[in-house]
């Protein structure tokens, strides 16, 4: 016998036929599918406290001692079925283990989430030829489905992702494959039972509510009219290409004052402004590592911290400006060569008129729009990536209490200070920056939102500014 792996799961979810594939697999030699192993709820299957000599009270305390009691079979191919609710101390030994094969069983979601519905009504969780099934109908709950639609498929993307990441791959079926022998076969000499010439399904088992949707939901015409609303094919999505960005840990701040504060800055935004008021609360600290500001949490539990999100039309002059005055000569002139933003020599950025920067700003603003969408081969800067990813990079090491406005950054920074207990902070050196008269100009407001068009969506900025914004 030819064995591939030495071991399997079932990633599946509730009413997608995972108990017809465990009776298939089970009714070959050799193979063994332990139920529902890690579901908190039970042991395997309904009513049992004890699964391969180990208790519920031993899973608790050490799960992964039921996983390797499951797992150790020689010459056997045990497996079991996870959901996405199930123990998740587990997943990354799962995962992790290239021994054990991965099942991915799928099927319409609305299709489980109204039979789930029905079985819970009814109680009815398997039926065979013997058994009538119990006539029932139910209700469609919008937000109910969204959430179970949400959850699953959240669970199945980062299945994928982590499978792809480790070079794995999975065995994908749906839920009409599984009364058919030519699949059911490719499944078992996939995993390497070569042995074992055909697989037939399991017959023991039969559909439990072979009617449409309609006879089978009494709103049916609510949830039509609800599903309409789906985007199924993320129509409305905004693409994303831009690389994920780190926590940048060291470019933190803090200060004393009070309970304590931790900005995390975000270039391109105020940040030196905070940084000279935090310098004035007094006892600041930075260049932090992940470990050193982990232990400044911990000597200061009543901390507070935040960033300062600034609108992407100033961000992005912002960064015009960097790169005008102070980034290398050959950034500039490969501005010129190749990402066709047309600045005059080095020797002349000095007599710009007004109408030839608010030219070139413009041609910026298509150069970011590239740059974001992944269409250029320089990387991204931090003056000028989205906010809503350096965001979500920061929360890879801790999330910002409060993400502060440029435009209520006093207001906001005042409500802050008092949780900290910051009795006088000092607002008066806060004052919002301005940038020049012309972008206010309509084309360079559409040109920025086409740029940033994940963070005017994330943050709800307007889409324009004021001259004096």
């Amino acid at each position: 016998m030819t064995q591939k792996f030495r071991s399997f799961v079932i990633f599946a979810e509730m009413r997608t036929g995972s108990n017809l594939l465990e009776a298939t697999l089970n009714g070959l030699r050799k193979v063994t599918c332990f139920g529902e192993a890690f579901n908190p709820f039970m042991m395997g299957w309904p009513d049992k406290d004890e699964l391969q000599g180990i208790t519920r009270a031993e899973r608790e305390e050490d799960p992964h001692r039921l996983l390797n009691k499951l797992f150790d079979k020689p010459g056997h191919l045990p497996g079991f079925r996870y959901f996405h609710d199930h123990d998740p101390r587990v997943l990354d030994a799962i995962i992790d283990n290239r021994d054990c094969a991965k099942i991915v069983l799928t099927r319409n979601p609305l299709e489980s989430y109204i039979s789930t519905r029905l079985a819970r009504e009814t109680n009815q969780w398997k039926l065979n030829e013997t058994e009538t099934a119990i006539p029932a109908a139910t209700t469609y709950d919008p937000a109910e489905f969204r959430q179970s639609l949400d959850e699953i498929e959240a669970f199945q993307l980062s299945i994928l992702g982590r499978l792809q990441a480790s070079g794995q791959t999975a065995f994908w079926l749906g839920y009409e494959d599984l009364r058919d022998s030519a699949v059911m076969t490719g499944l078992l000499h996939w995993m390497g039972r070569t042995d074992i010439e055909q697989v037939q399904p399991a017959n023991d088992q039969v559909p439990q509510n072979p009617r449409e949707l309609a006879e089978k939901v009494t709103n049916f015409d609510e949830m039509q009219a609800d599903l309409h609303r789906l985007d199924p094919f993320a129509l409305r999505k905004v693409p994303n290409f831009e690389p994920r960005r780190g926590p940048s840990v060291p470019s933190f701040m803090t200060t004393e004052a009070g309970r304590g504060l931790v900005f995390m800055p975000v270039q391109g935004g105020p940040s030196e402004m905070v940084q000279g008021w935090l310098t004035a609360l007094g006892g600041v600290g930075g260049q932090y590592t992940q470990n050193s500001l982990r232990q400044w949490k911990r000597a200061h539990p009543e901390h507070r911290s935040f960033c300062v999100l600034r609108h992407p039309l100033l961000r992005a002059w912002d960064g015009f400006l960097h790169l005008m005055m102070n980034a290398k000569p050959e950034l500039r002139q490969l501005m010129r060569d190749v990402h066709r933003v047309p600045l005059p020599a080095d020797e002349a950025l000095s007599d710009l008129t007004e109408s030839d920067a608010e030219s070139l700003f413009g041609d910026f603003l298509g150069f970011l729009r590239r740059n974001l969408n992944g269409q250029t081969t320089l990387p991204t800067h931090p003056n000028w990536a989205t906010q809503s990813q350096v965001v979500a990079g920061f929360a890879r090491f801790s999330q910002p209490d409060i993400l502060i406005r440029e435009t209520r950054i006093r207001t906001d920074l005042e409500f802050l200070c008092h949780q900290a207990g910051i009795d006088e902070p000092r607002l008066d050196r806060l004052s919002q920056e301005t940038g020049p008269e012309f972008l206010a100009d309509k084309k360079l407001a559409a040109a920025a939102r086409a740029a940033y068009l994940r963070d005017y969506i994330a943050f709800g900025f307007p889409e324009g500014i004021s001259p004096a914004a």
